[in-house]
């Protein structure tokens, strides 16, 4: 099982199709493999933070039960362009 930042970041743009996505290897802080993502998705449109995240949990379905820490930002496009102008 890969467990790469490539790796992950590959498969959430693909099966998200995401306009954007940041993925950051955070394990050397810790004891096992953890990751922090940001995914930025026109999927999220109308959905509560609960389905979004659902929805990145489905895509890495494989790899959660190997990642002892996830952290997850999900955002529309809408989202992350006027975060972006902060």
């Amino acid at each position: 099982m890969e467990l790469s930042a490539e790796h992950l970041r590959e498969k959430l743009r693909r099966d998200l199709q995401a306009e954007h996505v940041e993925v950051e290897d955070t394990t050397p802080n810790r004891c096992a493999s953890s990751f922090r993502v940001l995914v930025v998705s026109a999927k999220f449109e109308g959905k509560p933070l609960l389905q979004r995240h659902r929805l990145v949990n489905a895509c890495l379905a494989e790899e959660l039960p190997h990642i002892h820490a996830f952290e997850q930002k999900t955002l529309t496009p809408e989202q992350w362009a006027r975060e972006r102008q902060k």
